[in-house]
């Protein structure tokens, strides 16, 4: 049962040395980042703690948040991707879960075949906006229709493809992995953490279904006010939950981890 964050003890997140954290609606509210949300990612930083936005966001929004933001790296579009800025501090380095140039380029020709194949199972389902922005994933404008939803996620998955759904999208792709498989691989390979022995050095906040892996798996999960809306659809709920939404309920959260490092 989710505990409000305001009552967690001081000491609670003492041993986090690693912020994994959704974006939108869990760092953006209504979709705009406000400045405090901004500078609670900086204040994270200065206090020593890493922070890696996990994201279902293209990869041209990722490439702009690693080069930019107050974060150590970015994992993209559900786990297709880690961009990372890189040691001039004006590049980015680029890795994919599908590393190899020439597996890519095959995912890509078959996940474009998929989407013309949902396009005419599924005559209403449009693209997102962001759809041209992406190297490994296909993303669908959520529709507000259930049964305009279910029609697009069946012809996903007949395909077939992985699917997962948020507040934005309905997306696919191919792979096997999620946002949980990707952070265990980056967090090993880059930071040699192995989240296996040591899932306390993580905490991870999010808001809706397509964090479900990473609610199910972290000790230290922590879910924005409006995860109630998805808590039918989520195997496990987090463990915490802020007063606020979006960016002010990561506020919060910040607040709590920078408070525990006292300890």
């Amino acid at each position: 049962m989710m505990k409000p964050l305001e009552n967690a003890e001081l000491s609670t997140f003492r041993d986090v040395r690693f912020v994994l954290t959704d974006m939108d609606e869990t760092l953006t509210h209504q979709g705009r980042l406000a400045a405090n949300a901004y500078a609670a990612l900086e204040r994270l930083q200065t206090a020593g703690v890493k922070v890696i936005p996990v994201t279902g966001a293209p990869a041209g929004w990722c490439d702009q948040m690693a080069r930019m933001w107050p974060v150590d790296g970015v994992i993209g579009e559900n786990g297709g991707l880690f961009f990372q800025r890189s040691g001039d501090g004006h590049g980015v380095e680029r890795h994919f879960w599908h590393d190899d140039d020439q597996d890519r380029a095959v995912v890509w020709e078959r996940l474009t075949k998929i989407g013309e194949q949902v396009r005419k199972a599924a005559p209403s389902a449009s693209f997102a906006q962001d759809q041209p922005f992406r190297l490994t994933s296909l993303a669908f404008a959520r529709p507000q229709n259930q049964a305009e939803q279910e029609a697009i996620l069946g012809a996903l998955r007949e395909a077939p493809a992985d699917t997962t759904v948020n507040n934005l999208w309905v997306l696919g792709w191919l792979g096997g992995y999620d946002k949980l498989a990707m952070s265990r691989r980056v967090l090993r390979d880059h930071y040699g953490l192995d989240i296996e022995t040591d899932p306390g050095a993580v905490l991870y906040s999010g808001d809706s279904t397509n964090d479900a892996p990473m609610f199910s798996f972290f000790e230290h999960s922590v879910g924005v006010s409006t995860v109630v809306q998805y808590l039918d659809q989520l195997p496990a709920p987090p463990r915490w939950i802020t007063r606020g939404p979006g960016g002010a309920g990561f506020v919060e959260i910040a607040d709590a981890v920078i408070a525990s490092r006292a300890f």
